[in-house]
């Protein structure tokens, strides 16, 4: 059997020929990632274990973005330690408040990760860099600390599901419905320790951004990480950024899975068919269609995060905001997922038309998503949000709801203060 793009990768950095599912492996890292949250855990076990220096300031990544800008005393001292450590460590990606940006956004837009990559992030949602054709996947702050000292890290290699992607999507139907609606067709253990593999004619349809969102929720469904084929989009999103960070010259390395490659399910996604897709609490795979949603009374409105932060959701979320209100007693909170993002917004007028509707336009961070701040729910409380978990409590309170949706019905939902169909709105 041949391997999949996924073991191409991790067979690369493990010096070897040829991997398989279950084998265990130890392979070179070409990035290492921590935030503000994760880092500090990590920092303190690097200093537990002896080592000194990391294994190279330009592949060890620090982002605070977290609780940035800092909520609390707690929240400074976990960013002092992190800041400190780059400095003491003279690491060259560190990103400050004021430079910095929601983590899984800023990677890409820095030309940071790029195709072939191996990756390895303190944070759950490290798979994104897939989209990229990277292999990307989040890890323990141990495993982190390890990593950082000596730039590899112990893999069992997944087996794999794909995904062949044909057809194309109808208006308002993003990359997020479209993985909204596997995770429910698969649930959230549906891809279990996989690699969850996206091609197909249909690609060609989906914006970088679009599988960047798509890559980014593979671990809602288990998946160890999601990847997708390399293409022109690809190419040229990399072309785009590469002169981003000068620090790097990085080599892109195109991998393709073998035609006998072994898979454990293949599915066919018709991206014709997708409609616009809500996750009802408490869980990613509890999808209803737009059409089925009812009527569901909300509170607040999240727009961003490491999901739906990028410049195609500021686009279409102004889109639908320009000349309307947002809808009395309810709350609109707008997240770039980056600085250049933000003033790309700013630029095109965007930041007008989101104050102007009766929205709060806020820097870069991750605050809200993960119930850290900066739009905590209280008891009773219904948001509709563009991130990515909407489990019991993770916004704020236990007895707060939350539903997932993509920018288009999240802007809708604002306007009419309930979840909403976009293309219903006048």
């Amino acid at each position: 059997m041949g391997m999949t793009m996924t073991q191409k990768i991790l067979a690369a950095h493990a010096g070897l020929k040829k991997v398989k599912a279950g084998q265990f492996i130890e392979a070179d890292l070409d990035i290492v990632l921590a935030n503000d949250i994760t880092g500090p855990v990590a920092i303190k076990e690097f200093q537990k274990m002896g080592a000194e220096k990391v294994f190279d300031v330009n592949k060890v990544v620090l982002v605070p973005d977290h609780f940035t800008p800092n909520k609390d005393i707690k929240a400074a001292e976990q960013c002092k330690m992190l800041r400190e450590f780059a400095v003491d460590q003279e690491i060259e990606n560190y990103f400050e408040v004021g430079a910095m940006g929601i983590e899984h956004a800023l990677l890409p837009e820095k030309g940071i990760v790029v195709a072939g990559d191996a990756v390895i992030g303190a944070d759950s949602h490290t798979c994104t860099y897939g989209a990229l054709g990277a292999f990307a996947t989040g890890i323990g702050s141990t495993d982190m600390a390890a990593g950082m000292a000596r730039g590899k890290a112990w893999f069992k290699v997944p087996s794999a599901i794909r995904f062949e992607l044909v057809g194309k999507p109808v208006k308002w139907v993003s990359g997020k419905d479209v993985i909204l609606h596997i995770i429910g067709m698969i649930g959230v253990d549906g891809a279990l320790y996989k690699s969850m593999e996206f091609m197909g004619p249909g690609l060609k349809h989906l914006s970088m951004d679009d599988r960047l969102a798509m890559a980014n929720m593979a671990i809602e469904a288990g998946a160890k990480n999601g990847i997708f084929m390399v293409d022109d989009k690809t190419r040229k999103y990399m072309k785009d950024h590469k002169n981003k960070n000068k620090a790097f010259k990085k080599k892109i390395r195109v991998y393709k899975p073998d035609q006998d490659a072994d898979y454990d399910e293949t599915y066919t996604i018709d991206l014709s068919r997708i409609r616009p897709t809500v996750a009802f609490p408490h869980l990613p795979e509890n999808t209803r269609t737009i059409d089925e949603v009812g009527d569901v009374k909300i509170d607040q409105v999240v727009i961003g995060s490491c999901t739906n932060g990028r410049m195609e959701d500021m686009e279409v979320t102004a889109k639908i905001l320009k000349g309307k209100k947002v809808a009395k007693n309810l709350r609109c909170i707008i997240f770039p997922g980056t600085q250049d993002i933000y003033l790309e917004c700013v630029k095109k007028g965007y930041a007008e038309i989101f104050v102007k509707a009766g929205a709060v336009f806020s820097t870069p961070t991750c605050g809200p998503c993960l119930g850290g701040h900066m739009g905590i729910l209280a008891a009773g409380e219904r948001a509709v949000a563009t991130t990515n978990r909407n489990f019991v409590g993770r916004m704020g309170h236990v007895e707060s709801e939350i539903y997932l949706a993509s920018p288009a019905v999240a802007a809708a939902s604002a306007v009419m203060g309930r979840i909403f169909n976009p293309e219903d709105l006048k």
